[in-house]
């Protein structure tokens, strides 16, 4: 198809964690291969296609995921990898362009209309050109998707997976969108596609020939014009190559209700261990430390500490982590479903130096950090953890998430020490 115009690419890795895996284990090639949490309360993060052919899907419940598909692989996920091979995906889109910006750790939008004459590639034959580098430097596979637009670029590469490629040409937008189901556009969510199906609005041609007067009174002004505009294949919003993150932090939930403060300050540990790694990964440090605990009831507590000076120190974020859950008002025998350590407030690492009073010495918390960061990146981020943590067996990972995407990824940080020594 004719790719005049289409300078907006989507790179979307096709079952990413899954495939990582199968990268390191050959004999996997083919097997139905799932990544989850693999407690009674895991959640499936990534499963290959053979997988998938028996229903199982992202965010679904271990426990469904195993009924579906008794057969398939169950392995549990090991975020640090995952955050490195990110990193060198994202390198190989930046080597194309500078114009990268990434959604998550497995997929982002590239503007390549300044790099097609130093390339001397048409924006389809970028494409191509990525998703030949990754394969073959990453050994994994990718989708993409090639149009005028970020939404439409978006939904082509969704179309053509697994590890394919399709242009939707310029005057193509609207047959191409116009057939598909109404769900297909960003912004319906649930609550709008009831009240579309209501309308007898089925398809996104349905949502471009309703009055865009009847989709603002019964949407809402700014989310009818906004699907109105997405359904005639109108988006205004550019490339924007570096996304600011507005905080990083983990969470995890219990396999059981957990009402011993003891596990819960050790689980505390662990979360804020792997939100200092990640914003050490970032190069930025945090003034503000959230603990998020959630009963067994599903309510929800949230409390936050502004820190004198911004942190990316795990024993820092520890200790104010466990003065907020003692801080929160529980009754002692409260029992917890879920806990969560979040950072925010954040800001480059380098324009964040603590100005020491005359005769003060850095304590070496940052440097004793980094150095483990080393240590993990060589060996493992089992080959040094806590003291509290030694003799628990695997960790139970959980992702370090920003709540906008970040450029180098999620990893899982250990400390080398605690207030108990190491």
């Amino acid at each position: 198809m004719d790719d005049t115009g289409c300078s907006i690419l989507h790179v979307d890795m096709d079952a990413f964690y899954a495939s990582v895996e199968v990268r390191g284990r050959p004999e996997l090639a083919g097997q139905p291969v799932v990544v989850a949490g693999l407690g009674a309360r895991g959640v499936v993060l990534s499963a290959t296609y053979q997988a998938r052919a028996f229903g199982v899907r992202s965010a679904m419940p271990i426990t469904r995921a195993r009924r579906l598909c008794p057969q398939a692989v169950y392995i549990s996920p090991r975020h640090g990898l995952y955050g490195a091979v990110s990193r060198e995906v994202m390198a190989i889109f930046r080597a194309v362009t500078p114009e990268v910006e990434p959604l998550s750790l497995d997929e982002a939008f590239l503007d390549v209309s300044g790099s097609l004459r130093r390339l001397r590639m048409t924006p389809a034959q970028v494409a191509a050109h990525i998703r030949a580098q990754v394969a073959e430097q990453q050994g994994i596979t990718c989708s993409v998707g090639v149009a005028p637009v970020k939404f439409v670029a978006k939904i082509a590469s969704a179309q053509c997976k697994p590890d394919g490629l399709l242009v939707i040409s310029a005057d193509g937008v609207l047959e191409f969108l116009h057939r598909l189901p109404a769900s297909a556009l960003w912004g319906v969510g649930d609550k709008a596609e009831e009240v579309l199906s209501r309308l007898g609005l089925r398809t996104i041609g349905d949502i471009a020939h309703i009055p865009r007067e009847t989709l603002r009174r019964e949407l809402g002004a700014a989310a009818g014009e906004h699907l109105w505009a997405l359904a005639w294949g109108r988006d205004e919003r550019r490339v924007i190559p570096r996304r600011e993150e507005k905080s990083v932090g983990a969470e995890e939930t219990f396999a059981t209700d957990v009402d011993d403060p003891e596990v819960i300050r050790r689980e505390l540990l662990r979360l804020s261990d792997r939100t200092a790694r990640a914003l050490r990964e970032a190069e930025c440090v945090a003034k503000t430390v959230t603990v998020k605990l959630r009963l067994a009831s599903f309510k929800t507590i949230t409390r936050s500490r502004t820190l004198p000076d911004p942190t990316d120190v795990a024993r820092v974020i520890y200790a104010t982590a466990c003065a907020l859950y003692e801080g929160s008002g529980l009754d002692g025998r409260a029992r917890l479903r879920l806990v969560g350590v979040r950072a925010s407030g954040l800001r480059p690492a380098s324009s964040a130096a603590t100005q020491l009073a005359f005769g003060d010495r850095p304590d070496g918390w940052r440097e004793a950090e980094q150095a483990i960061d080393q240590i993990a990146r060589r060996f493992g981020d089992s080959a040094v953890r806590p003291a509290k943590l030694v003799g628990e067996g695997r960790p139970r990972p959980s992702p370090a998430t920003p709540t906008s995407p970040p450029s180098t990824g999620r990893a899982e940080p250990r400390i080398l020490g605690n207030e108990s020594g190491t």
